[in-house]
């Protein structure tokens, strides 16, 4: 369904393929705290989003990639002191077209998302990248620009 496994294996840096904007249909998003209730709180937030954009049809593979951005940017990319409560430090984001959805996790860390080495079946984590590949139509990441410091990781869906 994604990106073909290579991708898996180097360091992937793609811009999210162009989105015009006079196609975005509907555009949300929500600031999410750094703690890990915030992976069901992202789900939540997708669900509601979904269901009032009539667009549902894919929840749980969605549902399922955006638990694993954001348990990424969690668990990955948030600095070792805690971030003030009035600057969420993650932030998810989705958009709807014509015919693509496409889920973004903003977070402060520019590091390279990174996937388990093929073959280490056993690892305890690590999974997470290869799900979002498997599930999704197409993923990347972005550093961010500009004030803004961090990166985004993006999942695109087809409809």
């Amino acid at each position: 369904m994604g990106t073909n496994g290579s991708t898996m294996l180097a360091p992937l840096r793609q811009g999210l393929p162009p989105l015009d904007p006079a196609h975005v249909r509907y555009a949300a998003s929500c600031a999410l705290p750094p703690r890990y209730e915030a992976v069901r709180s992202a789900r939540a937030f997708t669900r509601r989003t979904l269901a009032e954009w009539k667009n549902d049809e894919r929840f749980d593979d969605i549902a399922l990639v955006v638990s694993e951005l954001v348990t990424n940017a969690l668990r990955h990319a948030l600095p070792a002191d805690t971030p003030r409560p009035d600057d969420p430090p993650v932030r998810l984001h989705l958009t709807a077209c014509e015919r693509r959805l496409v889920c973004a996790v903003r977070d402060p860390s520019a590091g390279t998302p990174a996937a388990r080495p093929p073959g280490d079946c056993d690892a305890e984590s690590g999974r997470g990248l290869f799900l979002v590949d498997s599930f999704s139509d197409a993923w990347g990441w972005h550093p961010l620009a500009g004030q803004l410091d961090g990166k985004v990781v993006w999942a695109l869906f087809e409809r």
